[in-house]
């Protein structure tokens, strides 16, 4: 690596609001050669601010409506740490966060837009919902969506749905109508009616408005205060044409739940809905719901108070015309979390999506120490509200417009057009083409070919661990075997390269046996402190599988070439996450030996002590048991798509929370139910690990034995089959589909509900840090699994059966029917 490509600060970025969204584009665009940049955030997507309206009418998906930062940060080159920040060290220039050490940096970025205020009002905060965070106001409403299509599916005896909304701003009226508009699409589903059908629109509308009351309550004379009066004015007539029951000069006082459980008597919806409230106000009004939202003012996290840096009277960092703190000049802000000192401003997103350009500049200013540019903020900006029926309300200061349908497929164009910008990455040129981009593309393989042509990869993906294949380890192997002259002759190595295992067993003093084990490959996430403990569980696991108790670990760790501050906050998360997991498992880490490079990289050494009569082999299945695996498959492709940004960022998620759970309890449950046979899933996948454990069967003297894999029961993580079906694989795949030849294939090509070719190359998908396969007594199956599962293993599962071999018959044979 040249020096000019060394790591000499350290960008911060917490949140992933409207603002670092566009200054990680950018950053992608555009990188700050020498900055390591973080992003900080609780979730991997975040919502768009523009289209959850939208969104909670029903018009748009999920998806369509949230930015990926995971593969926004894989575009952008930075590291991404999901993780809930809740303090700043600003003396130390340290971010403080939840569930890992302090994150170092030299610029911070702060774009966490709002949170909602500290709630008052008795009750308010145990049985109202808020409407931010907006995960988990998304949540609720996505559950009570279910309840109402599960109760008109069972076609219950359908009484009133009450719904209450404490808030009278903008936010407030458009989720009223929102709401309003998909729950009576799903309550009352009936095609468009005809023109000129008066009647039945009117019947229909009682009927809606009979099944649905909405109740909104503003502590005002007037709905939406910071719009023009004509606006004003306007969605009141359109909540009062709906039927939307308004509350206005009513200051919510308190909100009561029912002592004693109420019972529906064939009511909505059935199953019936939480106890229902009664919301209370200052004047003596109360009206029972069956759900509260709480849209009214947000504030800031009060770490930001606690920090010390400069707020204005709600908690929002007060900023210069250049984002940057009045107090602290190496900490920006951007979005609704700040408040320009010279240019007050509503909080709305899209002031948080003007300030992303002027902030990214800002911030490479900075760091290449270079003058800021101020930014002066327009004063008039266009507000397009949604009626939630396909309309929209136009507002331009004192003038607005509406509510119309082209006004809402403008506002839908724009929307969309944004959203394009973080869907539709760009792709950078090579070789040092720096202003050319392309359109993203990538290299894939049909469905019908899962083997990968040389020319077409040139580079191992990070999908594989990093391991060299098993035929070119074998190869070597015997050849050193044949070179040397003292071969593996001492008595007290039970285990060694003449019988390969999960890990090599050496005789000890005491009576007892060492395991020893090592592994070591390049980081496959952009975050140190994850990759740690990814790292750490992978190599105990070999101890795991074989019986053993961890004693100690060495650690081999390649540091990327970066200033020495750098280098150290790098090996600090890196090993602060090994530690974790070791010291979850009670084995101190005794040593190690670190250099520097192109790349991350990590590896340990570990050993542990097992009784001879506990040991745990490959060799051990016995016709007549069964086989289980413990955790799903396809990290191989799924983080093989990541690196050509085929994937969402839950997919990720859900992969990165397997990796993290260590196997060291699932195989003593497995030991406890009888296993004879264990190993865990590795680089040469499922089928690899399997054809391992029916060779070493035979070896040890056990009656010839094959395996019957049921295709259909093998678990995949979220995602991995969609990768799959795409043809994208891992660089190892192809090596580990030579084991095919020993694999018997009786009707993979007779379904088309199963998906089966991707079903197939799941088989060979190479993992990092997976599950454990193990041989258990048939009899003790059912009992094991329900044991598995209520110690978290969720989606532990009996994936075939040992059976004997016979005749010609291949060592694996796969079918779709059950075990």
């Amino acid at each position: 690596m040249q020096r000019s490509q060394l790591v000499t600060k350290d960008l911060v970025l917490i949140g992933g609001g409207h603002s670092h969204a566009i200054v990680l584009r950018m950053l992608g665009m555009k990188p700050i050669p020498g900055i390591r940049v973080t992003l900080i955030t609780e979730a991997s997507d975040t919502p768009y601010s523009g289209m959850l309206p939208g969104h909670v009418a029903g018009f748009y998906t999920h998806e369509e409506c949230h930015i990926d930062l995971r593969r926004l940060a894989q575009f952008a080159r930075v590291q991404f740490y999901r993780d809930l920040v809740v303090g700043l060290d600003l003396v130390n220039k340290k971010v403080i966060c939840a569930n890992r050490p302090p994150v170092a940096y030299d610029l911070l970025s702060v774009d966490i837009g709002s949170t909602p205020a500290q709630i008052s009002v008795p009750g308010a905060a145990e049985y109202a919902i808020p409407a931010k965070p907006v995960a988990q106001f998304l949540q609720h409403w996505y559950d009570l969506c279910r309840d109402v299509t599960t109760c008109r599916d069972v076609t219950c005896n359908v009484s009133t749905l009450r719904l209450g909304i404490v808030g009278g701003g903008a936010g407030g009226v458009e989720l009223a109508m929102a709401m309003q508009g998909h729950l009576q699409s799903i309550r009352s589903p009936q095609p468009p009616l005809k023109r000129g059908a008066k009647s039945s629109r009117l019947f229909r509308e009682e009927r809606e408005d009979r099944d649905l009351e909405i109740h909104l309550f503003q502590r005002g004379a007037e709905l939406m205060p910071n719009y023009n009066s004509w606006v004003r004015h306007r969605c009141q007539e359109i909540l009062i044409h709906k039927r939307i029951q308004l509350h206005l000069q009513e200051t919510v006082c308190e909100i009561q739940s029912y002592p004693t459980p109420y019972t529906y008597t064939g009511g909505f919806p059935n199953p019936p809905l939480p106890t229902p409230y009664t919301i209370k106000c200052e004047s003596g009004l109360q009206v029972e719901c069956d759900r509260i939202f709480w849209v009214t003012q947000a504030s800031a996290p009060d770490w930001l108070q606690a920090a010390g840096i400069a707020t204005d009277e709600r908690g929002f960092i007060l900023v210069n015309d250049a984002l940057q703190s009045v107090s602290h000049p190496d900490v920006f802000a951007a979005g609704d979390i700040a408040s320009m000192v010279n240019y007050p401003r509503p909080k709305a997103g899209v002031f948080a999506v003007r300030q992303g350009k002027p902030l990214f500049k800002n911030l490479r200013r900075a760091l290449l120490g270079r003058s800021l540019q101020p930014y002066k903020p327009q004063k008039q900006y266009l507000s397009l509200i949604g009626t939630g029926d396909g309309k929209a309300i136009a507002a331009w200061g004192k003038l607005g417009f509406g509510a119309t349908g082209w006004l809402w497929r403008w506002k839908d164009a724009i929307d969309r057009k944004f959203m394009q910008r973080f869907s539709n990455l760009p792709q950078m040129q090579e070789k040092g083409q720096k202003s050319k981009v392309k359109s993203q593309t990538s290299k894939q393989i049909p469905n019908s070919e899962f083997r990968i042509p040389n020319s077409e990869f040139p580079m191992p993906c990070a999908g594989c661990g990093s391991k060299v294949s098993s035929t070119v380890l074998a190869r070597v192997l015997n050849q050193i075997k044949q070179d040397s002259t003292n071969w593996c002759n001492r008595q007290d190595i039970i285990i060694g390269l003449d019988a390969p295992d999960d890990a090599a067993v050496v005789e000890v003093p005491g009576g007892l046996w060492m395991v020893h084990t090592i592994d070591h490959f390049h980081s496959l996430i952009n975050d140190p402190y994850i990759f740690g403990q990814i790292t750490a569980n992978h190599c105990l696991s070999d101890i795991f599988a074989m019986g053993a108790t961890p004693q100690s670990a060495l650690a081999i760790a390649t540091i990327p070439y970066a200033l020495e501050s750098k280098t150290e906050e790098t090996l600090y998360q890196l090993l602060s996450g090994a530690v974790k997991v070791l010291a979850d498992a009670q084995t101190p880490l005794v040593g190690g030996h670190t250099t520097e490079g192109s790349e991350l990289e990590f590896g340990l050494s570990c050993n542990g002590l097992v009784h001879p009569n506990k040991l745990l082999r490959k060799g051990g299945m016995q016709p007549g048991q069964v086989l289980i695996l413990t955790k799903a498959l396809g990290t191989g492709t799924l983080f093989a798509a990541e690196m050509q940004r085929e994937t969402k960022g839950d997919w990720i998620d859900r992969a990165v929370t397997s990796m993290l759970q260590s196997n060291q309890v699932a195989a003593a449950c497995l030991m406890a139910h009888g296993a004879t046979a264990c190993t865990d899933v590795t680089g040469f996948g499922l089928a690899g690990h399997l054809y391992e454990m029916v060779r070493a069967s035979r070896s040890v003297g056990i009656s010839a034995c094959a395996v019957d894999l049921n295709l259909a029961a093998i678990p995949a993580l979220e995602g991995a089959i969609a990768t799959l079906q795409k043809g994208i694989v891992s660089s190892l795949q192809a090596e580990n589909l030579r084991i095919a030849r020993f694999i018997t294939d009786l009707n993979i090509a007779g379904s088309e509900s199963l998906s089966p070719s991707a079903r197939y190359s799941l088989l060979f998908d190479p993992q990092t840090s997976g599950g454990l396969l193990a041989s258990i007594p048939a009899e003790q199956a059912s009992q094991c699994l329900d044991k598995l599962h209520s110690l978290g293993y969720a989606q532990s599962c009996i994936i075939g059966k040992v059976v004997d071999l016979e005749g010609d018959r291949q060592p694996i044979t796969i079918n779709l029917s059950n075990v």
